[in-house]
């Protein structure tokens, strides 16, 4: 038995699997529902998803106060908190991608071993393992 995936769900990754999952590869369907795999979902995604709610951009059925914490649960998807160096593993990056969540999203796939979900091709540009 090999080691199991760890996958860490880019925020559009974990808004489409929970309200439109045709929207979703066919590979990372079927990474999110293998047993082997391990879901994570950053700190820095539930702060994006946060930020977009309140200024309206984003519609959720209710709160991310609820909202958030009810899809992990429901997925048994594991938080992956934002430490300083995250941040500091920012600065040290390309310049590939402007958009500091995804950026933040990168530096913790490569410090912890994790394969990004997500179908933004500008994050290939880095050497963190993506999947799409």
């Amino acid at each position: 038995m090999g080691n199991p995936v760890k996958l860490l769900l880019d925020t559009c990754t974990l808004i489409w699997l929970t309200s439109e999952s045709s929207r979703l590869s066919k590979a990372a369907s079927r990474a999110i529902d293998d047993a082997a795999s391990i879901l994570h979902f950053s700190d820095a995604s539930t702060w994006e998803i946060c930020l977009k709610w309140q200024n309206g951009k984003l519609g959720l059925p209710t709160p991310p106060r609820s909202w958030i914490p009810d899809q992990l649960a429901r997925w048994q998807i594991e938080a992956v908190p934002l430490e300083a160096e995250d941040f500091f593993r920012t600065t040290e990056l390309a310049s590939h991608h402007p958009d500091p969540f995804d950026r933040l999203l990168v530096a913790q796939a490569i410090f912890r071993g994790l394969t990004i979900v997500t179908p933004d091709p500008a994050i290939a540009a880095y050497p963190a393992a993506r999947l799409w």
